[in-house]
């Protein structure tokens, strides 16, 4: 069974401080494990309090369910999918529970993901511990942190859904909210569709999210897991594997309709720059260099889209909304 890789909106609140320590707000190590350590120069931005909540891993028995969950009736084959995916890469998105007393606890939302834990045999689980009332201060500096908060792309996708779940956001409000745009949030959601296996892979680090973008454009889980074996062994680039599957070339032993796609040279350097701009821009770029002048293509989906990639660009951009 696999330690739990991903924050989600762990990552986003302090966590119970150990009993004699004083962690500072900002520090990595006030985390949930796996976290990445804190940049040497300091850069990295601090994490605002979110008043009245803090992280913690609770042991699954000291919670209660809520008596006043409105759903009663759980789709079991939901279900069995949500049990598998924890068991496989844990749990990415933590409960909300308020305190009943010492070490007794009542849920506030999550209940799908608490049975799920349960039954996936697990003894803890990770929890954002509430003590006020209410849900939108908690939603609001929440989305504050995630704006901050430097999750990898599986965790950002995590923290995105359970906004959307426990706290009714829109996709709209959301992107309002922490300055992103709408497809860039929807893109980033798409990554929760990969197989366990891929998902892990992308936790890890191992893929980029070009890579699981350009993957969730094949037709099926076992497709996606195939290539994305082809992709760690043989090192491919994001551009790559965006031509296999757009000629559906899935054969590791023909790469004949790829080489027919290339039919002009093209540097590697040239190949590794474009994928580095794709990651860094979270859309398609795409290099070209003639005799005498290259040419750099940056595609966006909408204005906002536009404004979010020409702020990355530049960063002193004045904001225009």
């Amino acid at each position: 069974m696999n330690t739990r890789l991903g924050r989600g909106l762990g990552a986003l609140i302090p966590s119970t401080p150990a009993p004699g320590s004083t962690p500072t707000l900002g520090s990595k190590s006030s985390f949930i494990p796996g976290a990445p350590p804190a940049s040497p120069n300091g850069a990295e931005p601090e994490l605002a309090a979110v008043p009245g909540a803090e992280f913690a891993e609770i042991e699954v028995d000291k919670i209660t369910p809520n008596p006043k969950q409105p759903r009663s009736v759980f789709d079991e084959e939901a279900m069995d999918e949500l049990v598998h995916s924890v068991k496989e890469i844990g749990l990415l998105q933590p409960i909300v529970v308020r305190r009943l007393e010492k070490d007794k606890y009542e849920l506030v939302m999550g209940e799908r993901r608490w049975r799920a834990t349960q039954q996936a045999g697990l003894t803890t689980i990770p929890a954002i511990v509430r003590d006020t009332s209410d849900d939108v201060m908690l939603r609001d500096a929440l989305l504050e942190n995630l704006h901050r908060s430097q999750l990898n792309p599986l965790e950002e996708a995590a923290a995105y859904q359970q906004m959307l779940d426990d706290f009714g956001c829109t996709q709209e409000v959301l992107a309002t909210r922490i300055g992103r745009s709408r497809p860039q949030i929807s893109n980033t959601l798409r990554l929760l569709k990969l197989p366990a296996s891929v998902q892990r892979r992308v936790a890890a680090g191992v893929l980029s999210a070009g890579h699981a973008r350009a993957l969730l454009g094949l037709p099926s889980g076992d497709a996606i897991e195939r290539l994305a074996q082809r992709i760690v062994a043989e090192g491919l680039s994001v551009r790559t594997v965006e031509e296999i599957v757009a000629l559906g070339d899935m054969n590791a032993e023909d790469d004949a309709p790829t080489q027919r796609r290339r039919n002009k040279p093209v540097a590697p350097r040239l190949v590794d720059l474009a994928d580095r701009l794709s990651d860094r821009f979270e859309t398609r770029v795409k290099v070209d260099l003639g005799k005498t002048k290259g040419k750099i293509t940056v595609e966006f989906a909408s204005l906002d889209d536009l404004e979010r990639i020409v702020t990355l660009m530049d960063p002193n951009t004045p904001n225009q909304q």
